[in-house]
Formats: C-alpha cells, sequence, structure tokens
C-alpha cells in the first residue's frame, strides 16, 4: 500500500509540474506576440550648443547659453533625447555630431540648435567653435563646422526629419579681419523634410537685445509650451511673435521642406540630457 501511494504522489507531481511548464511557456509566447505588434516609438533626439566665451571677441555673449540650456530642458520634458554642450570646442562640437549620428534610427526626428558666432562662406553657412582661430576666409572652412554639411549628413544617416534652429546671425570678431562687413548666414540648404528657423533672413545680421534670454528662444519656448500644431507651425509662430515684438526690426528666417508632419507638443516621455564632461540640466529654467 506504501508503494501504491509513493507512486500515485509521484504521478500527481509530475501532472502538477508539466501544467506548470506549458502554462509558463504559453504566457511567455503570448506576451512576444503581444509586444510584437506594439508600434516601435520614432526616436526624438537633439544636440544643444550654446557658445559665448569665444576669445576673439570683446566680451562674452550674454544670452547662448542661457538659450542653449533653457531649450534643452524644454526639449527634454517634450520627450528628445538632448546633448547639450556649453563652450564647445573643435573637438567637442565633432564629438557630440558622432555622438549624435550613432544614436539616429531610420524613423529618427534630430533637431539642431546652434547659438553663437557664425560665418557664411562659398554659400555655405559655418558654426563657430569657441577654440577656433580665424585670420582668413580659407580658415573659416578648415576651424568651423558647416550647417549644410551636418544637416545633409545625418539625412544620410537615415534620420527622417531634421530641424534646425540657428542663432548665430550676428556680428562677429572674424570676418573684419578678411571682409569690410558681417554678412551673416548663408541661405541652409538641406534636402526634404527639412525644417530651418535661423535669427535672421540670410545675408543680414542683429544685435544681441537686452536680458538673460534672446527674445528667438523667448518667443520658441513659449509657442513649444502653448501650440499643439506642427514644428512648422511653431517655427512660424516664432517668427511673427519676434517681428512683432521688435517691430520688424528683427524677423527670422524659415526654411521648409517637410513632406511629413512634426509636431513638437510636450509628449512627457522619459528622456536624457547627457553633455559628458560639460554640465548639462533637467529642468527648466
Amino acid at each position: 500500500m506504501t508503494g501504491s501511494k509513493t507512486i500515485l504522489a509521484a504521478m500527481a507531481l509530475a501532472v502538477i509540474f508539466s501544467t506548470q511548464k506549458v502554462g509558463k511557456v504559453h504566457f511567455t509566447a503570448s506576451t512576444a506576440t503581444a509586444a510584437s505588434r506594439q508600434p516601435l516609438q520614432s526616436a526624438r533626439l537633439a544636440l544643444v550648443i550654446g557658445n559665448s566665451i569665444y576669445p576673439d571677441a570683446d566680451a562674452p555673449l550674454a544670452q547662448t547659453v542661457n538659450d542653449a540650456r533653457a531649450l534643452a530642458s524644454t526639449l527634454h520634458q517634450d520627450g528628445f533625447d538632448v546633448d547639450l554642450i556649453q563652450e564647445a570646442t573643435a573637438k567637442d562640437m565633432a564629438r557630440a555630431i558622432a555622438r549624435l549620428k550613432a544614436k539616429v534610427r531610420p524613423d529618427s526626428t534630430v533637431m539642431v540648435y546652434f547659438a553663437g558666432f557664425g560665418v557664411q562662406s562659398a554659400g555655405e553657412s559655418y558654426l563657430i567653435p569657441v577654440d577656433a582661430k580665424i585670420w582668413y576666409e580659407d580658415d573659416v572652412r578648415r576651424e568651423a563646422v558647416s550647417i549644410d554639411r551636418l544637416l545633409s549628413e545625418l539625412k544620410d544617416s537615415g534620420a527622417h526629419i531634421r530641424l534646425a534652429v540657428i542663432d548665430a546671425s550676428r556680428r562677429n570678431p572674424y570676418e573684419r579681419r578678411f571682409r569690410s562687413y558681417s554678412h551673416g548666414l548663408a541661405p541652409i540648404e538641406a534636402g526634404e523634410n527639412t525644417l530651418i528657423l535661423t535669427s535672421m533672413p540670410p545675408g543680414q545680421v542683429v544685435d544681441d537685445q537686452d536680458g538673460s534670454r534672446s527674445l528667438l528662444i523667448s518667443a520658441l519656448l513659449d509657442e513649444m509650451n502653448s501650440s499643439t500644431g506642427s514644428a512648422e507651425q511653431v517655427f512660424n509662430g516664432t517668427r511673427l511673435t519676434v517681428a512683432r515684438e521688435t517691430q520688424h526690426q528683427q524677423i527670422p528666417n524659415v526654411s521648409s521642406s517637410l513632406i511629413d508632419d512634426v509636431r513638437l507638443a510636450p509628449a512627457r516621455t522619459t528622456a536624457v540630457v547627457a553633455s559628458g564632461p560639460h554640465r548639462s540640466v533637467d529642468r527648466r529654467t
């Protein structure tokens, strides 16, 4: 009798163990199937650069770093993976661009922001690192970063939509060495699905206003925080606000080749603000 009970108990345990294994496998398969049907989240990436201390300038730029921090914080809260670089040298900019391109996926929306000095040369606009040594026009192409080329490289890397906000249409200390006046930026060409906002139209410059932030960024952040429209509507709203507030003394330029809709409305998803050795922010300022 004892032997029969032992055999029956063993058989019962085998049945229970077998049922648990089947249930576990079935649950895992169902979970994997359900997960495979979930749509992938589109990557939202941003490179934000604020340069203020240029050794060749008479004084630091008062607003550029504050603008970069404020925009980085808002983009972070709107679901962007943000790389914030302050006082970027040529090596800093090269490394940040490499990091950005490494993150790009075919469905990525990528924003590039630069505040600092810019120079146009041979029909392209160049963003100037703080350690640039520029005495002749050839130095511009060797020492600085072409925004046209950067946007094209992001396209080649697979970025679906490219956004750029370039606040560099200001008089700079470099052009006076090889030109009689500052030429501002050149028209920026970057192919389809690109939206570009610059602080002034091509060939024009503007003096910085008083205050801790530029009117351009203040207007852009207001639009981003209040508008539910497309990025193109946000950029155009920024342009109109700045023009109105300055009595048309400053009219930012918007250039669009978008064929797909993209929105900058708050997504409030988890994102990262990273800046390597540079200080970064994780809050609105």
